[in-house]
């Protein structure tokens, strides 16, 4: 692959395993993509799908991701932990090689009104392809979520970009966009006192003045009996994963809470990786040329 674009879809749906299947299934049927990843999430009911490919083959599994999920997903009868706003939340294009911002923003953008002529989807554009500066933040365009937007978009304020200002009797919104890589880190903690996760989130998040690139929301598990602080860290160079996991740490203890565990949903950057076990290691002028694989590429 000469332009390599990698495609992140959320999709409204982690428990039909059927569903979630025939969904990802356009994904492997189009020609010139190839799927990396997908994770399917009980109680977020969410399923993240991750794949590459040349700009217009992305372009073209995305929208066939999207007509099955609109087939076959009701929002009208969906519930989960996670924020959405439709059947296919989210649609991010994100540059990896051969590629710009530039071009990835146009792929979005053509796809975005492409749902909503051919589907009858409102879609909303956010990150680097957003045209209003608040909607660069994606928690701004799911204020409200799927209940809320359905009287919230006839405000002007909330129009989609392209469509009327009407939700899809089925399946909602759709939100797609552009921009750089980052990574869904979750960090499970041995209580089931969402108000305890709810503090950690708004410690650790951007917009109440914690880290720089870190979104944050606290979670119920309900089948395990725990609470979860859900993230998306936006720039692991910037901020990377163990400084936000010891600060968590930490601000769990004041409660006498621990972390059981953490999760990361979807791929992650090898050099995110690399920097947690050099800290945590406490090595001394390491280098990643040290990891045998890279010697060996």
């Amino acid at each position: 692959m000469t332009q390599i674009v990698q495609c992140v879809p959320n999709i409204s749906e982690g428990r039909r395993l059927d569903v979630v299947e025939k969904i990802i299934d356009q994904v492997r049927q189009t020609e010139g993509v190839q799927l990396l990843d997908y994770s399917s999430d009980h109680d977020h009911n969410r399923t993240v799908i991750t794949y590459v490919g040349d700009l217009i083959s992305v372009q073209e599994a995305s929208f066939r991701l999207t007509a099955e999920a609109v087939k076959l997903i009701d929002m009208e009868k969906h519930e989960g932990a996670h924020p959405r706003i439709g059947a296919v939340d989210v649609i991010p294009f994100i540059p990896i090689d051969g590629i710009t911002m530039k071009e990835c923003v146009a792929g979005a953008e053509q796809l975005a009104q492409r749902i909503n002529d051919e589907l009858q989807v409102p879609t909303y554009l956010y990150g680097e392809a957003a045209k209003r500066p608040e909607r660069k933040n994606l928690s701004n365009i799911r204020k409200g979520q799927y209940e809320g937007l359905k009287e919230a978009i006839k405000q002007e304020q909330r129009h989609p970009d392209f469509g009327k200002p009407q939700m899809h009797a089925s399946a909602g919104a759709i939100v797609v966009g552009a921009r750089m890589p980052l990574v869904a880190f979750n960090v499970n903690l041995g209580t089931d006192k969402i108000e305890v996760a709810n503090y950690i989130a708004r410690a650790v998040r951007e917009s109440n003045g914690g880290f720089k690139n870190v979104k944050g929301m606290g979670v119920v598990l309900e089948e395990r009996g725990q609470v979860q602080v859900s993230m998306n860290l936006e720039n692991c160079q910037a901020t990377p994963i163990y400084r936000v996991l010891e600060t968590i740490r930490r601000e769990a203890a004041r409660f006498g809470v621990p972390v059981v565990g953490t999760e990361i949903v979807g791929l992650v950057p090898q050099q995110a990786l690399v920097d947690v076990a050099n800290w945590y290691l406490q090595l001394e002028d390491f280098d990643s040329k040290q990891v045998l694989e890279n010697r060996l590429r």
